[in-house]
């Protein structure tokens, strides 16, 4: 009887050493989770993200007085921005297409997992104080997917040839139109000085080349 009940009680005393290393075992593997996951959040969160360099032309100051003021409208711009992306795209296996509305609207079509897709990038135009416009991102209009405005910025930016002049800016949502690094043909500077596309009223001003205003 006596026999039983020690060999009832090495067998109580093994289980419950069983137990408590099976304890200490689930305990150390969750401790060693716990500290995994901090070590790769403390990671990721101390971790600096790489930086995107573009090459950023120097403003050209446009001296002297405007040799031409010109008032203008949406019909007339569309007009030219046409004419002039005809000619620019015309070795370009892809177009895209820019017009002025109530919101100036930049649209075409890039592949998504090799299926086309047409997408609507509007903005709401701005004239900055050295006379460029700027273009801030403010619907996009593609389809049924939902993507981010940014992310289909880039995929615009990398898909589609765009002139020296034009900068993205995916992570502000913005395009630049660098009005003075444009060149007409004659050597001709544009200033933009005012944009309205609701009242229909857009104002700009020619300047002579600066060697020739001397």
């Amino acid at each position: 009887m006596k026999e039983e009940k020690r060999k009832h009680r090495k067998s109580t005393e093994e289980n419950e050493r069983k137990a408590v290393n099976k304890w200490k075992v689930s305990f150390i593997i969750l401790l060693g989770i716990i500290l995994g996951l901090a070590a790769f959040f403390f990671f990721r969160a101390t971790q600096q993200r790489e930086v995107i360099q573009y090459d950023t032309q120097p403003i050209v100051q446009r001296e002297g007085e405007p040799v031409l003021s010109i008032n203008s409208n949406k019909e007339q711009i569309n007009s030219l921005m046409d004419f002039y992306l005809q000619n620019y795209q015309a070795d370009s296996d892809v177009e895209y297409h820019f017009q002025l509305e109530n919101q100036a609207m930049l649209t075409g079509d890039f592949e998504v997992l090799g299926a086309p897709i047409t997408f609507y990038l509007y903005f709401d135009p701005y004239v900055t104080d050295n006379g460029n416009v700027q273009l801030k991102a403010d619907s996009l209009s593609i389809g049924t997917l939902d993507l981010p405005v940014g992310q289909v910025m880039k995929m615009i930016e990398k898909s589609f040839k765009f002139p020296k002049w034009i900068e993205f800016d995916p992570d502000e949502e913005t395009v630049l139109l660098r009005l003075d690094q444009f060149r007409m043909e004659n050597g001709l500077f544009i200033k933009a000085e005012k944009i309205n596309l609701v009242d229909d009223d857009i104002q700009v001003s020619l300047y002579l080349p600066q060697d020739k205003e001397k």
